[in-house]
């Protein structure tokens, strides 16, 4: 980014470098004020020239970006599937020649280019191509933020004197000339630009009068100065190309005949340097632009973007024609309003939320009609919630408030004031808003009514142990009372709510209707969008049930629907959920790669949350110092917005971590915390790390408590999963005739489930517990089998605790040799594993929001630590990585 004040000469460093960009391919974009509501409009201008090129992409980048550019109907591309396209387009542009894309005037781009171009800028690694942004300060974007910088200062004072000179003919007195270079402010354009309002006896003798304002304000008043004595029409020519954003001579003076301006009024507006005439018709600057805009009457605006109006194609420019017919109407005119929002609709189509919102709400100042206007101004404010403009929002639900409302509007405003609450934060606040709306919508329209309650729960279950005065319990209460749809019409909504409703009134209870749900939820009938949206429900609820097979499954397939959608806002929850179970499985490999694109999605929708999933893998791992650095992270944050969830998983994090390392006191009080407030799920997994550290320390009572409620829950549920847990955490209270056996039991479960990493668990408990009894030959294999699963499964820290305990037992331990991955970075790793299991460069740049030539510059660094020189040799490095050897 190059980054200064108006006239600083940014718009001049950036023709320079075109003028030394030698060999290079060009493409130049610049944002214009009045096009800041067309979405994709900058993004257009800078990629039109390579359209020819899109039948190289994959096909979901290929229509994704077709349809934001209106060349194809079809649904409403996510906005970073569009970024994808135009990474891999300009990737591919620069194959046969370096690519220099000049971005002028930023802080006028659409948002909606403004978020493609930043996430494209972000990722630029091994590509022959550079984006430069000028951007005029104090101008911020934050879909920007963190590009380098290149701040433009103002001249020295020799510099600022030279240049002066070289413009000012004739004699100058050096106090005149002091004053102007003063004034200038090292600005290079004022110092062209304020010698124009001096008089040529203000040159000799110095006597012009000292002005406080602004540079700005200076350079502005001298083209202000320069119009003045324009004639009527030539002014009025102007304000035309003022108004009209693309420069088209052809528009422009199609405009100016309906206005009745000759031929000659450009004449005298070239002479005075404010326009430049040339294949498109260009202002000396854009505050020159400005300036003549703002000068003019609003009658004299409204008859200007009236003639444009006229003369732009409705066929070919709908959209701009009815921006301009907006800009046209003196009054409400419903005519227009509805031209709106048709261009709001296709703008929506496109992808162009932000823009929606920008037509919609011009679409409320034209209505009259009280029951209309509140209707766009809830459309409007749907639309600024979608794209994340939420204090548009609630301004635009005020407005609809104060219209002539119906009944399920009043409702739809209570649920739209309770989702931006959910939306901003995930705390406490937005359970109860999401409840009264249930409640207002329960005889307007069920099945949002239903859908509600379940948002309800959601809300509930992130509030937690902080939910104040509204958590499950009374969303429950609430929902039980809700009319449903019969079996056969039942959706997999209505089958989850049932099942949330059951866990809230009795465990036993639940399990038949929350096993329907999750049938329902596994079928292949459902819709994605609609199995994407309650699929993160589902996982809590196979979660709760310790049912192994279908969180896996669902949660997997959650994060398959949202790639595959390109549907990122979901995809870092649906990441966050299949972390966990990666880990329980002991799938570790994945679980890193999960958290590193869980960080490269939050990176490019700039949507951060918390690290649940990268906090359970640390504790897993051992990784002391990572994890405690996360839970002190997640426990500030989550504390603060009211998200009692992050509360109780960093308690359950801590006692893994700290059981894995032996600090049992810790390990208790941190388990204790995480079960002790019954939260659904991490209650499950606070009891599991409960009962070790409890019997450790001599507080049997704590873990007779938390078998008791273990044992109750696996004798509902019945899962292998459930039931190994309870088995084992019996043995530890049991006497020794009777814990081998049960030791044994819990293994016999834990074998036909997926997670690995509690059966390594219990094999470690079970050696120990053989160990202490002085069994050491049957010690050793338990401790063995222990060992060699962790030290597979990259969990560094048990598996330590592991080989203390064979060292213990007399046995011959070496440690953990580096493996192959160890000497990758995590991005590294990643794309490793990836080109390892088959992936295609395109195929991985698409998983990783890469360019194809970022993923063959970093296999090929891959390539060079691993000393490898083929991915089938790559495949067998990774299958062979050199694990830790136990001696005989």
């Amino acid at each position: 980014m190059v980054r200064g004040e108006a006239g600083v000469g940014k718009t001049a460093l950036l023709d320079y470098l075109l003028i030394h960009a030698a060999g290079c391919r060009i493409a130049r974009a610049a944002g214009i004020e009045s096009e800041m509501e067309l979405a994709f409009a900058g993004l257009h201008q800078l990629c039109a020239p390579f359209l020819d090129r899109l039948v190289h992409l994959p096909a979901p980048q290929r229509e994704g970006l077709g349809t934001a550019f209106g060349l194809r109907l079809g649904e409403p591309p996510d906005r970073f599937i569009v970024g994808l396209a135009v990474l891999s387009l300009l990737s591919d542009v620069a194959e046969t020649q370096p690519l220099v894309c000049l971005v002028d005037d930023a802080q006028w781009l659409d948002r909606a280019s403004t978020q493609v171009l930043g996430f494209v800028a972000r990722r630029l690694a091994a590509e022959s191509v550079v984006i430069l942004f000028g951007i005029r300060d104090p101008a911020h974007h934050a879909d920007l933020a963190g590009l380098p910088e290149l701040r433009i200062g103002p001249l020295r004072v020799a510099d600022a004197r030279a240049l002066l000179a070289s413009v000012i003919p004739g004699r100058l007195d050096v106090s005149v000339r002091d004053r102007i270079v003063a004034e200038a402010r090292g600005n290079p354009l004022a110092l062209l630009e304020l010698p124009r309002a001096w008089t040529p006896a203000a040159f000799a003798g110095g006597f012009g009068l000292p002005d406080a304002a602004s540079v700005a304000g200076r350079i502005e008043e001298s083209f202000r100065r320069r119009l003045t004595p324009l004639p009527d029409h030539s002014r009025r020519l102007l304000l035309v190309a003022a108004a009209e954003p693309i420069g088209d001579p052809a528009l422009v003076w199609a405009a100016a005949d309906r206005l009745a301006i000759p031929a000659g009024a450009v004449g005298p507006v070239i002479a005075a340097g404010l326009l430049e005439a040339g294949p498109q018709l260009g202002f000396r600057h854009p505050l020159v632009r400005s300036v003549v805009y703002r000068e003019a009457t609003h009658e004299d605006r409204r008859l200007v973007h009236a003639a444009l109006a006229q003369v732009t194609d409705p066929t070919l420019d709908p959209d701009r024609r009815a921006w301009h017919l907006a800009a046209a109407a003196a009054e409400p005119d419903e005519e227009v309003a509805a031209e709106l929002e048709r261009s709001a609709g296709r703008a929506r189509a496109r992808g162009g939320v932000a823009a929606a919102a920008a037509f919609l709400q011009r679409a409320v100042g034209l209505t009259q009609d009280h029951a209309r206007r509140a209707e766009r101004a809830l459309a409007a404010a749907q639309a600024s919630l979608q794209a994340g403009s939420f204090d548009a929002a609630l301004e635009l639900l005020t407005t609809a408030e104060a219209g002539e409302l119906n009944e399920i509007q009043r409702a739809l405003i209570d649920l739209m004031r309770a989702q931006l609450a959910f939306v901003s934060s995930r705390g406490n606040e937005a359970t109860p808003l999401l409840l009264a709306a249930a409640r207002r919508l329960e005889p307007l329209d069920i099945k949002v009514a239903r859908e509600t309650y379940l948002d309800a729960f959601s809300a509930a279950l992130f509030g937690a142990r902080l939910n104040n005065g509204v958590g499950l319990a009374e969303v429950a209460a609430a929902a039980r009372t809700a009319p449903r749809p019969t079996d056969d019409e039942a959706s997999s909504a209505d089958l989850l709510l049932d099942g949330l409703v059951a866990l809230a009134d009795a465990y036993d209870k639940a399990i038949v209707p929350c096993r329907d749900a999750l049938r329902k939820l596994s079928s292949d009938t459902i819709p994605p969008q609609e199995r994407l949206r309650w699929l993160w429900q589902g996982g809590v609820v196979a979660l709760e049930l310790w049912d192994d097979e279908s969180a896996f499954s669902l949660s997997h397939r959650g994060v398959q629907i949202a790639r595959e959608t390109g549907t990122l806002s979901e995809l870092a929850l649906a990441l966050s959920a299949h972390i966990p179970v990666l880990v329980f499985c002991g799938e570790i490999s994945p679980a890193v790669s999960g958290v590193a694109e869980t960080e490269s999605v939050e990176e490019a929708t700039g949507a951060r949350s918390a690290p649940y999933g990268a906090l359970i893998l640390a504790a897993w791992r051992g990784q002391a110092r990572r994890a405690r650095e996360l839970i002190e992270m997640t426990t500030r944050e989550a504390g603060a917005r009211g998200e009692g969830i992050g509360l109780a998983v960093s308690e359950y994090a801590r006692a893994v971590l700290c059981n894995g390392r032996g600090d049992y006191e810790e390990a208790l009080a941190a388990a204790v915390s995480a079960s002790e407030h019954r939260e659904a799920v991490v209650e499950n997994w606070g009891l599991s790390e409960l009962v070790e550290p409890a019997t450790r320390t001599g507080r049997t009572d704590l873990a007779t408590d938390a078998l008791n409620r273990l044992a109750a829950k696996a004798s509902a549920t019945g899962t292998a999963w459930a039931l190994g847990i309870e088995a084992r955490s019996r043995a530890l209270l049991s006497r020794d005739d009777v814990a081998a056996g049960l030791f044994g039991e819990a293994i016999e479960h834990l074998s036909h489930t997926r997670v690995r990493a509690e059966r390594a668990r219990t094999h470690l408990l079970f050696g120990e517990y053989l160990r202490r009894t002085n069994r050491r030959v049957d010690a050793r294999r338990e401790l063995k089998a222990a060992f060699e699963m962790f030290s597979a499964m990259g969990m560094e820290g048990f598996a330590e605790r592991a080989r203390r305990e064979l060292l213990a037992t007399g046995e011959k331990v070496r440690k953990r040799s580096l493996g192959t991955r160890d000497r990758l970075t995590p991005q590294e790793d990643q794309i490793a594993r990836l080109a390892g299991d088959g992936h295609s460069n395109p195929e991985i740049s698409a998983r990783l929001f890469l360019s194809p030539r970022t993923v063959e510059w970093h296999l090929h660094k891959v390539f060079g630590k691993l000393s490898v020189s083929s991915r089938k040799e790559l495949r067998e490095a990774l299958s062979t990585e050199t694990r830790t050897a136990v001696g005989a």
